[in-house]
């Protein structure tokens, strides 16, 4: 069984790297690929535990980009293992663009009559503070009462609250990751689809002609039929297929980390599929 997304507490997860990496153990997990948010401090972390438990890591990150007026995540995988000093330093200046939307968000939090500050949403989530961590400050002030609330009232793309990144183009971020000897993958593509009406096939197509490499077919958001729909669309266009739990902690609503029992078959498909891309790119 495998899982090629889930996220530790270097970002937005609630677990360190190495109860992540003894979940994974404990849940039978024979590949795992960390995919924090710009960054790679969980996966640098997890190694040395990975090692030990005997399971096989991944080198991966989510990154996001600009597309159709809206932004989408990117998953990498494969960078290098582990990536390359170059990609490190388009990681860091993403962080820098994340804090100064950051300091955006927190005042446009307040404008709406929350008493909120950049500084306790960071002390929640340090050098990785993103929404997820404004939520629980949220609920944290008596502003909501869930975790929910806070993204439907404040910080949903169609909330008042909501403050847009600069987002780096979709072309540089599959550039930044096949220049870094990996392979990109649309995270997550059905709620993008859905709420535009897009067509899989046509929308995909579209991705691969900027750079794009794979597609999360399976994902926790997505029905079997939906992922198995995805999936064919994708190597339809000639693309790889991936596919995760996008795990962010333990959570009565949440899939667990492993929870969608995706066969290691999957990961040996995107290997060689991987290969053969890389190699027509050079």
């Amino acid at each position: 069984m495998i899982d090629l997304h889930c996220h530790t507490n270097r970002s937005d997860g609630t677990l360190s790297p190495k109860r992540l990496i003894e979940l994974a153990k404990r849940n039978r997990i024979r590949a795992l690929s960390i995919t924090d948010h710009d960054t790679l401090e969980g996966y640098d972390d997890a190694v040395e535990f990975a090692e030990a438990a005997g399971l096989e890591l991944i080198c991966g990150i989510e990154l996001s980009g600009a597309f159709a007026g809206t932004s989408i995540h990117i998953l990498g995988y494969f960078l290098d293992e582990p990536a390359n000093e170059t990609f490190r330093r388009h990681v860091a200046c993403l962080k820098t663009s994340r804090r100064e939307r950051n300091e955006r968000l927190a005042e446009r939090l307040r404008e709406l009559g929350c008493a909120v500050t950049l500084e306790e949403a960071e002390a929640l989530g340090k050098d990785q503070t993103g929404r997820p961590h404004f939520a629980r400050l949220l609920i944290k002030k008596g502003c909501v009462s869930s975790y929910r609330e806070a993204f439907d009232r404040y910080l949903d793309e169609s909330a008042p609250g909501f403050v847009a990144r600069k987002e780096p183009s979709l072309e540089n971020v599959f550039g930044w990751i096949r220049d870094a000897g990996g392979v990109s993958s649309w995270a997550h593509p059905w709620r993008f689809l859905k709420e535009n009406k897009r067509d899989p096939a046509q929308t995909f197509a579209e991705l691969a002609d900027r750079g794009c490499l794979a597609i999360e077919a399976y994902h926790r958001d997505h029905p079997i039929d939906v992922g198995n729909q995805l999936a064919r669309a994708a190597r339809s266009c000639g693309l790889g297929v991936t596919g995760g739990s996008d795990f962010h902690g333990p959570s009565p609503n949440g899939v667990n980390l492993g929870g969608l029992g995706l066969p290691y078959e999957l990961l040996d498909e995107l290997r060689a599929y991987s290969r053969r891309a890389l190699a027509a790119a050079r």
